[in-house]
């Protein structure tokens, strides 16, 4: 087990890194706005975005300069307008952005990388952006980490963010993050927005294959509503200045650094799904007994997105029927007989076959998470076991509420 601790700062809890968060009148309603994140030194980077064809020209902007180049040392991030299909005009907005950034902060242009969240179809307000990024540059602090994941949210209920540390041999390795998204979660890649920061020395490409995976393993298997954004992006930045040993292979200290990444991507992941629009608890669906870890993952997040096993945990309703129906269309095959289902310690069905349970009190164990603490004690927990293979996986979702309509109904209006 690799051992870690959690402590304050969020991006800003690794070395070398300053963020700020402030109001650049992007918002109708007056709220941070606009956040930077600024390494001290030139960082590895590495990033994951959307796979949908309708894209925001930040995300196409980012993979033309990983494609480049494969290290920054800002990222801009503006909430408001996610500037998506907004042609030639959105593209051209989105290089003034990065060049304001770049002289600003005289660094490189090559060296910003940029991210936008909002509505779809409007341009980001460039007068709004040009007087603002001179002042977010000048509010860069060394403890801005929260203001950062403040500027960053738009529907979503809390801000999200971690950090841990981890020795490795007598140095300190540190890595904080922070994210957004509340709709239009289901990501075919990652998230609506996540930045992750870390003071390790690592290879780029080692450290691109860490946050695919961690991704796979976190962002990706997380859904809300079905609905995958034009914004998708997480880009993670490592700057060396730990200064532990480089890791540039495989080995002992890769596996804890990833170990590392992958905690603090689930950890932003399973926030998001939490803080779906009108959510009242998470749900985390564990799927074992699989040919594979991609057939158990695949189940799960099947299970996790079923609008009809969500409506049913609103309505605390323990109805395995739905549980069972979203495994079975999932497009993994498995002998229906061995199938087995718990949820929490609730014994559903074995061997294919439902058992005696005590519908009442299953009930009150879903009004129980409800009331919970917020991603303490308010997880309902789905356990799935197909009984003839090793493989295992896990999804995060969320309740569907009436709120989710009523939020998603007047979104622009």
């Amino acid at each position: 087990m690799v051992e870690w601790q959690e402590i304050s700062g969020g991006v800003t809890a690794p070395r070398g890194y300053r963020a700020a968060g402030i109001v650049a009148g992007l918002k109708p309603s007056g709220a941070k706005d606009l956040a930077l994140i600024v390494s001290d030194t030139e960082a590895i980077a590495a990033g994951v975005f959307t796979k949908t064809q309708v894209r925001a020209a930040c995300v196409d902007y980012c993979r033309q300069k990983l494609q480049s180049k494969s290290s920054a040392r800002a990222i801009l991030c503006n909430a408001g307008q996610a500037n998506a299909a907004t042609g030639e005009a959105g593209w051209e907005d989105v290089r003034e952005s990065a060049r304001l950034v770049a002289q600003t902060l005289s660094i490189p242009l090559d060296e910003v990388f940029l991210a936008s969240t909002g509505v779809i179809g409007q341009r980001i307000k460039m007068d709004a952006l040009r007087d603002g990024v001179p002042k977010v540059a000048a509010a860069l602090s060394e403890t801005g980490g929260d203001s950062a994941a403040e500027a960053i949210i738009t529907t979503d209920l809390v801000t999200k963010s971690i950090a841990i540390e981890a020795q490795f041999g007598d140095r300190t390795v540190r890595m904080g993050g922070i994210s957004k998204g509340s709709g239009m979660i289901h990501p075919n890649m990652a998230t609506m927005l996540a930045f992750v920061t870390c003071d390790a020395v690592v290879s780029s490409q080692l450290w691109q294959q860490m946050l695919s995976r961690a991704v796979d393993k976190s962002f990706n298997q997380i859904t809300v509503d079905g609905d995958t954004s034009t914004n998708d992006t997480v880009i993670a930045l490592a700057n060396g200045q730990s200064r532990t040993p480089a890791i540039v292979k495989e080995g002992p200290e890769a596996e804890k650094l990833e170990a590392m990444l992958t905690q603090v991507c689930q950890h932003l992941a399973k926030a998001i799904a939490r803080d779906g629009e009108g959510a009242t608890c998470l749900i985390e669906v564990r799927v074992s007994g699989t040919a594979s870890d991609d057939d158990a993952r695949k189940i799960a997040r099947t299970v996790a997105g079923s609008a009809l096993v969500k409506s049913a945990i609103f309505g605390r309703d323990p109805n395995w029927g739905r549980i069972a129906a979203a495994a079975g269309r999932a497009g993994v095959n498995f002998e229906q007989e061995n199938l087995r289902i718990k949820l929490g310690e609730f014994h559903l069905m074995e061997n294919g076959q439902p058992l005696e349970f005590d519908r009442s009190a299953a009930s009150e164990y879903l009004k129980q998470r409800a009331a919970g603490e917020y991603l303490q004690d308010d997880t309902v927990l789905i356990s799935i076991n197909l009984g003839y293979g090793s493989g295992e996986g896990v999804a995060w979702g969320c309740d569907l509420s009436y709120d989710y309509v009523r939020i998603n109904a007047e979104y622009t209006t």
